[in-house]
């Protein structure tokens, strides 16, 4: 009888070792290329998450990869299809804000524009004004309408493409998904967009670390850290035009190019770092604001609370970087 006792009492010890070792939680990292970038994903639980990880980014790429043939996205760009899924509502509803609120500087729909320039699935001379006149014609978010999961399009030569928010919500989601499995401190980011939330293995805020584009020789494009911003919560996300451009004739083309007015942005601003409270939004400004340009950004961001932003623009007289920010985003430096 006693031994009997003495089996049962180490069968409940080590039932409960194993329990108190399942509910035991520690940091996990996972990093890899997707949408030809990388993610860094550190995070902490008390198992890996990692298959739910490579779910989350693999149910993206097929609805909202303009450059994956057999996505959702591409058979709506090819009329193949005018159904939508989840994700797709959230980017075009998520798009229609921005845009609405940029007075029209954010638009997926400048996928064909994107083409014209050379920066998409095309490559060529750049366009005229009136091949520009042309496609401006089915540009606009105007030219799009969500009824339930219908996308009517006014004219079938609409092209949608979301590069400039999907690694946002991608971000967003991993994010979301950790915090349903109990996940408190983690942060995502993927192509130099972040989300983020609690802290980091030393119990401190995340460190994000904002680059400072150091020169302008194309393909040896150097950088610095221009400072580090304190992440608890929210996100952040950067766009530039001093990596992706090539010069034709002398004059430099950017990749960022205006839906309003079709033309290639390469002005004296250099990029643009915006926090938000989701990634998905920080991800939509910080392209919406390179598009806008410096004075327009300052006017606008000056005026909101709800996001903080910060602008490098290069001194075209001295050579020099001008670093900008409004309030918000001064109180995330660390």
């Amino acid at each position: 009888m006693r031994r009997y006792a003495a089996i049962v009492i180490a069968l409940v010890v080590l039932a409960t070792a194993m329990l108190c070792s399942r509910d035991r939680k520690r940091y996990f990292s996972h990093e890899g290329v997707v949408w030809t970038t990388d993610y860094h994903i550190t995070y902490e639980a008390n198992r890996d998450l990692n298959d739910s990880i490579q779910l989350i980014l693999g149910n993206l790429d097929m609805s909202v990869s303009p450059y994956n043939k057999a996505s959702l996205i591409s058979a709506i760009n090819e009329n193949n299809t005018s159904l939508v899924d989840a994700y797709l509502r959230l980017l075009i509803d998520a798009s229609r804000t921005v845009n609405r609120e940029s007075g029209g500087a954010f638009d997926p729909t400048v996928m064909p524009l994107v083409n014209a320039w050379g920066f998409g699935y095309n490559s060529g001379t750049p366009p005229t004004k009136a091949q520009l006149d042309s496609i401006l014609q089915f540009i606009g978010m105007d030219k799009v309408t969500l009824r339930g999961d219908t996308l009517v399009k006014q004219d079938p030569r609409v092209m949608l493409d979301f590069s400039s928010i999907a690694k946002g919500l991608a971000c967003d989601e991993i994010g979301r998904m950790l915090a349903r499995n109990g996940a408190v401190n983690w942060l995502v980011e993927i192509g130099g967009e972040v989300a983020a939330s609690g802290v980091n293995k030393r119990g401190t805020p995340w460190n994000v670390s904002v680059d400072m584009p150091t020169s302008e020789q194309q393909g040896q494009t150097a950088h610095e850290s221009a400072l580090t911003l304190a992440l608890d919560s929210g996100a952040v996300a950067t766009s530039g035009n001093y990596r992706k451009w090539r010069e034709e004739g002398g004059t430099k083309i950017s990749h960022i190019i205006d839906p309003r007015t079709g033309d290639s942005r390469a002005g004296t601003l250099l990029s643009v770092t915006v926090v938000a409270r989701d990634c998905m939004t920080a991800d939509a400004w910080a392209t919406a604001c390179m598009v806008m340009g410096e004075n327009e950004v300052k006017n606008m961001m000056q005026r909101r609370s709800d996001l903080g932003v910060m602008t490098i623009s290069a001194d075209t007289l001295t050579g020099n970087l001008i670093v900008w920010s409004n309030a918000p985003f001064a109180n995330r430096i660390q």
